[in-house]
Protein backbone atom coordinates (compact mmCIF):
# COMPACT_ATOMS: atom_id res chain seq x y z
CA UNK A 1 0.00 0.00 0.00
CA UNK A 2 2.88 2.34 0.74
CA UNK A 3 4.76 1.42 -2.70
CA UNK A 4 1.49 2.53 -4.65
CA UNK A 5 0.94 5.93 -2.85
CA UNK A 6 4.69 6.41 -3.15
CA UNK A 7 4.53 5.99 -7.19
CA UNK A 8 1.08 7.39 -7.29
CA UNK A 9 2.80 10.80 -5.80
CA UNK A 10 5.76 10.49 -7.96
CA UNK A 11 3.55 10.71 -10.88
CA UNK A 12 0.84 13.55 -9.19
CA UNK A 13 4.77 15.94 -8.85
CA UNK A 14 5.75 14.63 -12.80
CA UNK A 15 2.20 16.05 -14.08
CA UNK A 16 2.66 18.76 -11.60
CA UNK A 17 5.60 19.53 -12.99
CA UNK A 18 4.98 19.19 -16.40
CA UNK A 19 2.29 21.53 -16.17
CA UNK A 20 3.95 24.43 -14.35
CA UNK A 21 6.48 23.77 -17.39
CA UNK A 22 4.06 24.24 -19.85
CA UNK A 23 2.21 27.16 -18.17
CA UNK A 24 5.63 28.87 -17.86
CA UNK A 25 6.58 28.66 -21.40
CA UNK A 26 3.12 29.76 -22.28
CA UNK A 27 3.33 32.56 -20.31
CA UNK A 28 6.93 33.45 -21.96
CA UNK A 29 5.68 32.90 -25.14
CA UNK A 30 2.74 35.30 -25.00
CA UNK A 31 3.83 38.23 -22.86
CA UNK A 32 7.53 38.20 -23.15
CA UNK A 33 8.98 36.96 -26.50
CA UNK A 34 5.77 38.14 -28.28
CA UNK A 35 6.45 41.60 -27.51
CA UNK A 36 10.32 41.68 -27.64
CA UNK A 37 10.68 43.12 -30.85
CA UNK A 38 14.38 42.86 -32.75
CA UNK A 39 15.74 44.63 -35.66
CA UNK A 40 17.83 41.83 -37.80
CA UNK A 41 20.95 43.11 -39.67
CA UNK A 42 21.88 42.06 -43.52
CA UNK A 43 23.96 42.46 -46.42
CA UNK A 44 23.51 41.61 -49.99
CA UNK A 45 26.50 42.39 -52.90
CA UNK A 46 23.44 43.16 -55.68
CA UNK A 47 24.41 46.77 -56.98
CA UNK A 48 26.70 47.84 -59.46
CA UNK A 49 30.60 47.60 -58.08
CA UNK A 50 30.86 51.64 -58.19
CA UNK A 51 27.33 52.48 -56.35
CA UNK A 52 26.45 53.39 -53.39
CA UNK A 53 25.18 51.50 -50.24
CA UNK A 54 21.46 51.22 -50.02
CA UNK A 55 19.31 50.51 -47.04
CA UNK A 56 16.23 48.61 -47.18
CA UNK A 57 13.68 48.67 -44.01
CA UNK A 58 11.90 45.40 -44.39
CA UNK A 59 8.78 44.88 -42.42
CA UNK A 60 6.25 42.44 -42.78
CA UNK A 61 3.04 41.04 -40.85
CA UNK A 62 2.21 43.51 -37.93
CA UNK A 63 -1.28 42.54 -37.69
CA UNK A 64 -1.80 45.60 -35.97
CA UNK A 65 -4.77 45.98 -33.32
CA UNK A 66 -5.05 49.54 -32.55
CA UNK A 67 -4.67 48.96 -28.93
CA UNK A 68 -0.89 47.56 -29.28
CA UNK A 69 0.81 50.54 -28.53
CA UNK A 70 3.87 49.19 -27.37
CA UNK A 71 4.26 47.92 -31.40
CA UNK A 72 3.50 50.77 -32.63
CA UNK A 73 6.43 52.79 -30.73
CA UNK A 74 8.77 49.68 -31.64
CA UNK A 75 7.51 50.96 -35.38
CA UNK A 76 8.17 54.64 -35.13
CA UNK A 77 11.52 54.15 -33.29
CA UNK A 78 13.08 52.66 -36.45
CA UNK A 79 12.83 56.02 -38.35
CA UNK A 80 15.96 56.64 -36.84
CA UNK A 81 17.48 53.86 -38.97
CA UNK A 82 16.87 56.86 -41.72
CA UNK A 83 16.56 54.04 -44.34
CA UNK A 84 16.50 55.01 -48.04
CA UNK A 85 13.85 52.42 -48.73
CA UNK A 86 11.43 51.15 -47.04
CA UNK A 87 9.40 47.42 -48.29
CA UNK A 88 5.97 46.34 -46.19
CA UNK A 89 5.34 42.59 -47.28
CA UNK A 90 1.96 42.43 -46.01
CA UNK A 91 -0.52 41.28 -43.47
CA UNK A 92 -0.54 44.89 -41.48
CA UNK A 93 -4.06 44.96 -40.34
CA UNK A 94 -5.27 42.29 -37.46
CA UNK A 95 -8.56 43.72 -36.26
CA UNK A 96 -11.10 46.10 -37.82
CA UNK A 97 -9.84 49.19 -36.66
CA UNK A 98 -6.16 48.07 -37.00
CA UNK A 99 -5.70 50.85 -39.42
CA UNK A 100 -5.56 53.12 -36.49
CA UNK A 101 -2.55 51.26 -34.94
CA UNK A 102 -1.15 51.23 -38.35
CA UNK A 103 -0.99 55.00 -38.76
CA UNK A 104 0.25 55.60 -35.31
CA UNK A 105 3.03 53.40 -36.41
CA UNK A 106 3.93 54.22 -39.87
CA UNK A 107 3.04 57.98 -40.11
CA UNK A 108 7.00 58.77 -39.32
CA UNK A 109 8.19 57.24 -42.32
CA UNK A 110 6.30 59.54 -44.78
CA UNK A 111 8.29 60.89 -47.61
CA UNK A 112 10.44 58.08 -46.99
CA UNK A 113 10.50 55.95 -50.26
CA UNK A 114 8.63 52.61 -50.30
CA UNK A 115 6.87 50.09 -51.89
CA UNK A 116 4.03 47.40 -50.40
CA UNK A 117 1.85 44.38 -51.12
CA UNK A 118 -1.38 42.56 -49.70
CA UNK A 119 -1.66 39.76 -47.62
CA UNK A 120 -4.92 37.90 -46.84
CA UNK A 121 -5.03 40.12 -43.29
CA UNK A 122 -5.21 42.99 -45.09
CA UNK A 123 -8.81 41.88 -46.88
CA UNK A 124 -9.85 39.88 -44.23
CA UNK A 125 -9.98 40.14 -40.27
CA UNK A 126 -8.42 37.08 -38.26
CA UNK A 127 -10.38 34.25 -36.30
CA UNK A 128 -9.68 31.35 -33.89
CA UNK A 129 -7.99 28.73 -36.01
CA UNK A 130 -7.25 25.30 -34.34
CA UNK A 131 -3.32 25.41 -34.41
CA UNK A 132 -3.03 21.76 -35.03
CA UNK A 133 -4.23 22.27 -38.70
CA UNK A 134 -0.78 24.43 -39.46
CA UNK A 135 0.82 20.42 -39.83
CA UNK A 136 -1.89 19.81 -42.31
CA UNK A 137 -0.81 22.44 -44.74
CA UNK A 138 -1.50 26.06 -45.00
CA UNK A 139 -4.45 27.71 -43.66
CA UNK A 140 -7.52 28.83 -45.77
CA UNK A 141 -9.95 31.42 -45.64
CA UNK A 142 -13.02 31.12 -43.19
CA UNK A 143 -16.51 30.47 -44.46
CA UNK A 144 -17.65 33.42 -43.42
CA UNK A 145 -14.66 36.07 -42.63
CA UNK A 146 -14.19 39.98 -41.51
CA UNK A 147 -13.98 42.00 -44.45
CA UNK A 148 -11.22 44.75 -43.40
CA UNK A 149 -11.15 48.17 -45.01
CA UNK A 150 -8.59 47.78 -47.10
CA UNK A 151 -8.97 50.61 -49.27
CA UNK A 152 -8.00 53.29 -45.98
CA UNK A 153 -4.97 51.29 -45.77
CA UNK A 154 -4.30 51.69 -49.29
CA UNK A 155 -4.88 55.42 -49.72
CA UNK A 156 -2.67 55.93 -46.11
CA UNK A 157 0.06 53.73 -47.98
CA UNK A 158 0.21 55.99 -51.66
CA UNK A 159 -1.63 59.00 -50.89
CA UNK A 160 0.23 59.96 -47.21
CA UNK A 161 3.09 57.97 -47.09
CA UNK A 162 4.02 58.50 -51.20
CA UNK A 163 4.57 54.09 -51.19
CA UNK A 164 4.37 52.41 -54.45
CA UNK A 165 1.14 49.68 -54.39
CA UNK A 166 3.18 46.71 -56.08
CA UNK A 167 -0.13 44.27 -55.90
CA UNK A 168 0.32 43.17 -59.40
CA UNK A 169 2.02 45.61 -60.18
CA UNK A 170 5.02 47.28 -61.38
CA UNK A 171 6.80 50.43 -60.22
CA UNK A 172 10.51 51.74 -60.24
CA UNK A 173 12.77 54.07 -57.39
CA UNK A 174 15.45 56.18 -58.14
CA UNK A 175 18.08 55.69 -54.95
CA UNK A 176 21.22 57.34 -54.91
CA UNK A 177 21.84 56.97 -58.40
CA UNK A 178 20.73 53.21 -58.58
CA UNK A 179 17.26 52.76 -60.59
CA UNK A 180 15.00 50.09 -58.14
CA UNK A 181 12.98 48.27 -60.99
CA UNK A 182 10.27 46.77 -58.55
CA UNK A 183 7.61 44.10 -59.52
CA UNK A 184 5.50 42.57 -57.22
CA UNK A 185 1.85 40.37 -56.69
CA UNK A 186 -1.00 40.35 -54.88
CA UNK A 187 -0.96 37.64 -52.41
CA UNK A 188 -0.16 34.41 -53.41
CA UNK A 189 -1.65 32.34 -50.12
CA UNK A 190 -5.24 33.66 -51.81
CA UNK A 191 -4.29 32.94 -54.98
CA UNK A 192 -4.68 36.56 -55.71
CA UNK A 193 -1.19 36.96 -57.80
CA UNK A 194 -1.84 37.17 -61.21
CA UNK A 195 1.34 35.71 -62.89
CA UNK A 196 0.32 36.24 -66.47
CA UNK A 197 -0.97 40.14 -65.83
CA UNK A 198 2.85 41.34 -64.41
CA UNK A 199 4.74 39.13 -66.95
CA UNK A 200 2.89 41.11 -69.49
CA UNK A 201 3.44 44.96 -67.33
CA UNK A 202 7.27 43.79 -67.66
CA UNK A 203 7.46 43.40 -70.74
CA UNK A 204 5.58 46.62 -71.48
CA UNK A 205 8.36 48.19 -69.72
CA UNK A 206 10.97 46.90 -70.88
CA UNK A 207 10.00 47.68 -74.77
CA UNK A 208 9.22 51.53 -73.81
CA UNK A 209 12.48 51.66 -72.70
CA UNK A 210 15.34 52.21 -74.76
CA UNK A 211 17.93 49.86 -72.35
CA UNK A 212 20.94 48.69 -74.46
CA UNK A 213 24.33 46.87 -73.09
CA UNK A 214 25.92 50.33 -73.63
CA UNK A 215 23.11 52.32 -71.88
CA UNK A 216 25.13 53.21 -68.22
CA UNK A 217 21.49 53.41 -66.50
CA UNK A 218 21.57 49.59 -67.07
CA UNK A 219 24.70 49.10 -64.99
CA UNK A 220 22.99 50.61 -62.25
CA UNK A 221 19.55 49.10 -61.91
CA UNK A 222 18.88 46.32 -60.02
CA UNK A 223 15.57 44.32 -59.94
CA UNK A 224 13.74 43.81 -56.49
CA UNK A 225 10.39 40.86 -56.30
CA UNK A 226 7.89 42.03 -53.64
CA UNK A 227 5.56 39.21 -52.15
CA UNK A 228 3.52 38.42 -49.68
CA UNK A 229 3.47 34.73 -48.95
CA UNK A 230 6.84 32.98 -50.26
CA UNK A 231 5.31 29.94 -52.87
CA UNK A 232 7.37 28.13 -54.69
CA UNK A 233 5.64 28.71 -57.99
CA UNK A 234 5.92 32.52 -57.08
CA UNK A 235 9.63 32.88 -55.96
CA UNK A 236 10.91 30.77 -59.60
CA UNK A 237 8.60 32.92 -61.59
CA UNK A 238 10.43 35.75 -59.96
CA UNK A 239 13.50 34.18 -60.64
CA UNK A 240 12.79 33.99 -64.58
CA UNK A 241 11.23 37.38 -64.72
CA UNK A 242 14.90 38.70 -63.35
CA UNK A 243 14.87 39.85 -60.16
CA UNK A 244 18.06 39.97 -58.08
CA UNK A 245 16.38 40.02 -54.73
CA UNK A 246 12.91 39.00 -53.51
CA UNK A 247 11.40 40.33 -50.38
CA UNK A 248 8.72 38.44 -48.66
CA UNK A 249 6.86 37.85 -45.21
CA UNK A 250 3.64 35.47 -44.64
CA UNK A 251 5.08 32.71 -42.30
CA UNK A 252 5.79 34.29 -39.61
CA UNK A 253 9.43 32.66 -39.10
CA UNK A 254 7.32 29.67 -38.18
CA UNK A 255 6.12 31.49 -34.88
CA UNK A 256 6.54 28.38 -32.70
CA UNK A 257 10.14 26.76 -32.77
CA UNK A 258 11.74 23.98 -31.34
CA UNK A 259 15.42 25.74 -30.06
CA UNK A 260 17.94 23.71 -31.99
CA UNK A 261 15.63 22.39 -34.52
CA UNK A 262 13.84 25.38 -35.86
CA UNK A 263 10.04 25.94 -37.49
CA UNK A 264 7.74 22.83 -36.85
CA UNK A 265 5.34 24.52 -39.97
CA UNK A 266 5.72 27.35 -42.99
CA UNK A 267 2.02 27.99 -43.61
CA UNK A 268 3.19 27.48 -47.52
CA UNK A 269 5.87 25.14 -49.41
CA UNK A 270 9.08 27.17 -48.91
CA UNK A 271 11.52 25.00 -46.86
CA UNK A 272 11.82 24.99 -43.30
CA UNK A 273 15.32 26.30 -43.33
CA UNK A 274 14.14 29.08 -45.57
CA UNK A 275 11.46 29.79 -43.72
CA UNK A 276 13.20 33.26 -42.32
CA UNK A 277 16.54 35.43 -43.40
CA UNK A 278 18.26 35.54 -45.77
CA UNK A 279 19.00 33.05 -48.52
CA UNK A 280 19.50 32.18 -51.99
CA UNK A 281 16.37 31.11 -53.95
CA UNK A 282 17.70 29.14 -57.23
CA UNK A 283 15.42 27.94 -60.44
CA UNK A 284 16.51 27.11 -63.80
CA UNK A 285 20.51 28.07 -63.44
CA UNK A 286 19.43 31.42 -61.95
CA UNK A 287 19.20 32.45 -58.46
CA UNK A 288 18.59 35.59 -56.39
CA UNK A 289 18.68 36.34 -53.23
CA UNK A 290 15.93 36.03 -50.86
CA UNK A 291 14.63 37.76 -47.85
CA UNK A 292 11.95 36.53 -45.81
CA UNK A 293 10.72 38.63 -42.62
CA UNK A 294 9.58 36.63 -39.22
CA UNK A 295 7.06 39.62 -39.17
CA UNK A 296 6.35 41.66 -35.90
CA UNK A 297 2.88 40.48 -34.88
CA UNK A 298 0.83 37.42 -34.90
CA UNK A 299 -3.20 36.57 -35.00
CA UNK A 300 -5.12 38.05 -31.92
CA UNK A 301 -6.23 34.66 -31.23
CA UNK A 302 -2.55 32.86 -30.76
CA UNK A 303 -0.77 35.53 -29.30
CA UNK A 304 2.35 33.80 -28.73
CA UNK A 305 5.94 33.48 -29.69
CA UNK A 306 8.72 31.10 -28.95
CA UNK A 307 12.30 30.09 -29.69
CA UNK A 308 11.09 33.00 -32.80
CA UNK A 309 11.01 36.85 -31.89
CA UNK A 310 9.11 39.33 -33.95
CA UNK A 311 11.60 41.30 -36.01
CA UNK A 312 11.97 44.06 -38.71
CA UNK A 313 14.96 43.83 -40.94
CA UNK A 314 17.69 46.39 -42.05
CA UNK A 315 19.42 45.17 -45.34
CA UNK A 316 21.74 46.62 -46.59
CA UNK A 317 22.40 46.45 -50.54
CA UNK A 318 26.02 46.63 -51.14
CA UNK A 319 28.17 46.96 -54.33
CA UNK A 320 29.01 43.83 -56.09
CA UNK A 321 32.89 42.64 -56.38
CA UNK A 322 34.04 43.50 -59.33
CA UNK A 323 35.20 40.71 -62.16
CA UNK A 324 38.81 40.85 -63.20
Amino acid sequence: MTRRSSAGANIGTGAAVIGAAGALTFAYASLVERNAFTLRRVTAPVLAPSSEPITVLHISDLHMAPWQTRKQAWLRSLAALRPDVVINTGDNLGHEHGIDGIRAGLSVFEGIPGAFVHGSNDYYGPSFKNPLRYFAGPSHTPKQPTTLDTGALERFFTEELGWLDLNNAVGSLDVRDTRLDLFGVDDPHRRFDRLDTLTALIDERLDAETLTTDDPALAHTVTVGVMHAPYQRVLDAFVTQGADIIFAGHTHGGQVCVPGFGALVTNCDIPRDQVKGLSIWRHALRSAYLNVSAGLGTSIYAPVRFACRPEATLLTMLPRRSVV
